[in-house]
């Protein structure tokens, strides 16, 4: 049946199509036995996001879960600074630890069996992660030693594989062997400092100073060694994507957030017309936040503008958290509606409003990075959609009913969706156009 028929297969060396004749080859089905890690081709055709990496995400859901679900409890208890303090710290944490596979995983992923059992270990290491965060946020809620013991262990975890891959790299790819071997000095040397700190008794102040220079050490690590020494072969569209999928798996506590709003509406008052607004407001806003995200074609920039990764990359810390932080305020509602925060009806529209304000700014930062400029037409909607942000605090201090308020917020995404689509759409090509084409005369 497979005479006569042509099939494409990917050569694992080097992320190569070949043609071969499906007639005088073996079934695709193949051995995962060891392969020179000597790096992905950069302009590689067609490179998407394994199944493998699908699988890893998965743990993210967890953990944005539990951050998000801590962030929504200590708000509830009015312990807002405590609760978005600890938030901050977590999000970083579960960011970094997504970041430090995904950038490797593009340059280097093999799928051999080393390959795979080393990034089954650090999905072990993200879950440890995120069991040790609700321990992390009652230690900054009650004050004194800050306890990431645990989050620390799951960092560990996952940075025995992580080096170790990093190592094997830098054996067998000698054209990029000083920036592995950055990479893996600057993960080992963080990781280290880390360590030390669990150690040492300090106030929340201290342990936040010197955590600022250990984040420092972890950032500045990947920019030393892609800007001065040689860099790594990573793909911009396979990053492209991976960012959006993780942007989906984050969106996903907007869903929960939802879901717990709805049921406590439901609970509380049986099928109500206040049920069914926050169903609306719930689910309209999740999906207005994930159009926004995708309007903008980061892969064709990052591919002919390498430069740009770090500003792309670093910014969606923001945009990352700003979703989370949206699905926590959904939830917080939840908690409003069954009568157990101590927040009024305007501080819970804020929860929701204020991250939705943070996502659709940091959305544009990188947009006039990509582009390299700032697009006063997109300016000029972003101002727009603040209106009904600002205007669904009001109308709660007016003693408008919550879930209205909350389905207002819901249009500041839309607007920025509805102003894209009637003719923004056409000025984001233009300009796109433009960045590509200068840069590749530039080049």
């Amino acid at each position: 049946m497979f005479a006569g028929t042509r099939a494409m297969r990917a050569d694992a060396e080097g992320g190569r199509i070949q043609d071969v004749d499906e007639g005088a080859r073996e079934l695709p089905v193949q051995a995962h036995r060891l392969f020179r890690m000597s790096g992905r081709d950069p302009h590689e055709q067609h490179r998407v996001a394994s199944p493998l990496e699908l699988l890893f995400d998965l743990t993210f859901v967890i953990a944005f879960g539990v951050a998000a679900s801590q962030l929504a409890h200590l708000i509830a208890e009015g312990h807002v600074a405590h609760g978005l303090t600890a938030f901050g710290f977590a999000t970083f944490a579960i960011w970094w630890a997504w970041m430090n596979f995904t950038w490797f995983a593009s340059a280097y992923d093999t799928d051999d069996w080393v390959y795979r059992a080393m990034t089954m270990l650090q999905m072990v290491g993200v879950i440890i992660l995120a069991l040790g965060l609700p321990a992390t946020f009652a230690s900054i809620d009650h004050g004194g030693h800050v306890d990431n013991a645990v989050m620390v262990a799951g960092y560990v975890v996952m940075r025995i594989a992580l080096v170790a891959q990093w190592l094997r790299a830098a054996a067998q790819d000698r054209q990029h062997r000083t920036a592995c071997l950055t990479y893996a000095a600057a993960l080992v040397l963080a990781q280290l400092g880390w360590i030390a700190q669990i150690f040492v008794q300090t106030t929340p102040m201290e342990f936040f100073a010197t955590g600022a220079v250990l984040v420092a050490v972890e950032i500045c690590g990947p920019l030393v060694a892609e800007r001065r020494m040689g860099g790594t072969p990573w793909h911009a569209h396979h990053i492209a994507e991976r960012y959006g999928l993780l942007a989906i798996i984050a969106l996903g506590e907007g869903v929960v957030g939802t879901a717990a709003s709805l049921t406590a509406a439901v609970g509380e008052q049986g099928w109500s017309t206040d049920a069914v607004l926050l169903a609306m407001a719930g689910t309209g806003l999740t999906f207005g936040l994930w159009w926004v995200y995708f309007l903008v074609p980061a892969a064709e920039l990052l591919h002919v503008h390498r430069r740009l990764s770090f500003r792309y990359g670093y910014l969606h810390i923001f945009v990352f958290g700003a979703i989370v932080a949206t699905g926590a305020g959904l939830h917080l509602a939840a908690y409003h509606v069954e009568g157990h925060s101590h927040l009024d009806a305007v501080a819970t529209v804020l929860a929701v409003a204020v991250p939705v304000a943070v996502f659709l700014v940091g959305m544009f930062v990188i947009y006039a990075t990509l582009v390299g400029t700032v697009d006063r037409f997109y300016l000029v909607l972003l101002v727009v959609a603040a209106a009904p942000l600002v205007a669904s605090v009001g109308l709660a201090a007016a003693g408008i009913d919550m879930a209205l308020c909350l389905l207002l917020v819901t249009a500041a995404p839309m607007i920025v969706v509805a102003g894209h689509e009637a003719g923004g759409h056409r000025r984001i090509g233009a300009k796109v156009a433009e960045r590509i084409g200068g840069d590749q005369r530039g080049g």
